[in-house]
């Protein structure tokens, strides 16, 4: 019998531990067997002394405290018993049902945020401890885009994914169980504030599910680019930053030939706190020249390096970092070799390239590759000129660099005793020698500079000693993968009429 019973005190079948069942006990602060009578708006509820106690001090608790001891007074001096007073509060009755469920030891779940909101601020009001810390760890209950959430705090244990919109917008309402209306004396309130249940109507529900099932550790199949750029918008709306950062487009691979793993990301995505330098190593060797290297120069090793990145509350490690520029912002000088950006571009360049300054103690963005001194890069730019203006960078070409110019694949041989020829690729595959590209000739008698416009362009971005001056350091781009034209033709062929 007794193996039925488990330890010989409990229910059949029930091990309780000792210590747990002390911790259930609920304080003498009303007498357990006696019935207090309340009256919540319509409705009288009878509820026992115990059932007050267990959630105690309370505005309960406290008043049949106060109507137990003016009895106990009126007996002493021999007055007639008037028996306990019935409570009124002019509250909901359907609320405080739910709450008389608490108090007789059930546990109650808000159904919504209306729902939780209306037992938040009436267990406050009534100043029940236990139920209001219960509401106060309990989950996140919210309207977006009229469809109801409930949200588990611990969602949000990720790096970079608090704080926020849900922990710093409910920090001024329910932020502490001590003060939960504030600016408001809590002696003599005779009721609570109304409180709106948390919603945000201006949001998709749809898209918050998907962003909640990417919180929960399922992968998410993302249909296209519109569907990305929805996720990320409201990615960046409720401050879920390390969910942001895997969301962005990006690729990870690892170069078998250069023995390095490599992130291929878009410029607008670059965030500063992820960028880095790895300076080539003092006793490495300068890299053998390739047939296209004659633009570049590998300075000192203690002064050369390549820029990895990592994306901030997600990779663990660098990587050699290629940077995508895309939305045709980009001029290529072929015969100065470097690159003006316009827009946007043009401002997050020079931001890149000010904080790679940073991180080896540039004064300045200037000596970082931005108006070197050298080339048509230091001139204004005219109509004469044909160059490029102020604020241009270095690039560089290598055997490597995959570029497609006008359509074709494009490249460039190196000659003895002359200058580089180019090399354009048919459409059949066979490839055909073209004499070198001629510049133009304008009034005057000079020479124009063949101007590149780039569709899209991926880039390495190296750290090394300026070849004019080795006391300073330039920013150089080498070249990946190259989309580019040169002259309008060749743009308007890739266009499509709107009729289909």
């Amino acid at each position: 019998m007794a193996s039925l019973m488990g330890n010989g005190h409990g229910a059949p079948g029930i091990v309780r531990d000792p210590s747990t069942v002390r911790g259930l006990e609920i304080p003498h602060v009303l007498p357990h067997e006696k019935v207090f009578p309340i009256q919540i708006g319509s409705k009288l509820f009878r509820l026992s002394g115990a059932s007050l106690s267990s959630d105690a001090p309370s505005y309960f608790s406290e008043y049949f405290k106060c109507q137990l001891a003016q009895a106990e007074t009126r007996r002493a001096q021999g007055e007639p018993d008037q028996g306990i007073k019935t409570l009124y509060i002019d509250r909901d009755p359907t609320i405080f049902s739910d709450i008389s469920r608490h108090l007789q030891g059930y546990h109650i779940q808000p159904r919504d945020g209306s729902h939780f909101v209306k037992l938040f601020a009436d267990a406050q009001f009534y100043q029940l401890p236990r139920l209001v810390s219960q509401l106060f760890e309990d989950n996140i209950y919210i309207s977006i885009g009229g469809r109801e959430f409930r949200v588990q705090k611990d969602l949000f244990t990720a790096p970079g994914d608090t704080p926020n919109f849900f922990t710093l917008g409910f920090a001024v309402m329910f932020s502490s169980t001590d003060a939960v209306f504030p600016g408001l004396d809590r002696v003599g309130l005779l009721r609570p504030p109304s409180i709106m249940p948390p919603a945000v109507p201006s949001r998709s529900g749809e898209v918050f599910a998907e962003l909640i099932h990417m919180l929960k550790g399922y992968p998410l199949h993302i249909r296209n680019e519109a569907h990305r750029a929805e996720l990320l918008r409201d990615c960046r709306y409720f401050l879920f930053k390390g969910l942001e950062q895997k969301l962005i487009p990006h690729s990870i691979s690892h170069n078998l030939q250069r023995g390095k793993d490599e992130i291929t990301i878009r410029l607008e995505d670059i965030r500063q706190p992820g960028l880095s330098i790895t300076f080539d190593a003092p006793f490495q060797n300068s890299p053998s020249p390739e047939p296209l290297a004659r633009h570049l120069r590998y300075s000192s090793p203690s002064m050369s390096g390549w820029v990895h990145y990592m994306r901030p509350f997600v990779d663990a490690t660098p990587r050699e970092l290629i940077i995508e520029i895309s939305g045709e912002c980009t001029r290529l000088d072929i015969d100065t070799m470097r690159a003006e950006f316009s827009g946007d571009a043009k401002k997050r360049v020079s931001r890149l390239v000010e904080v790679l300054a940073t991180k080896i103690n540039v004064p300045n963005a200037r000596p970082m590759g931005l108006l070197m001194g050298s080339g048509k890069g230091s001139q204004p730019e005219s109509p004469a000129s044909g160059g490029l203006g102020e604020g241009s960078v270095k690039v560089v070409f290598e055997g490597s660099s995959s570029v497609v110019l006008d359509g074709r694949v494009w490249k460039e041989e190196e000659e003895e005793g002359g200058e580089g020829g180019m090399k354009m690729e048919e459409d059949g595959g066979v490839g055909a020698d073209a004499p070198p590209r001629k510049r133009r000739r304008v009034e005057g008698g000079g020479a124009e500079s063949e101007i590149w416009t780039v569709r899209t362009g991926q880039w390495r971005v190296r750290v090394q000693a300026a070849s004019n001056d080795k006391s300073a350091v330039e920013c150089v781009l080498i070249a990946v993968k190259i989309d580019a034209f040169t002259a309008e033709l060749a743009r308007n062929q890739e266009r499509g009429f709107l009729s289909g």
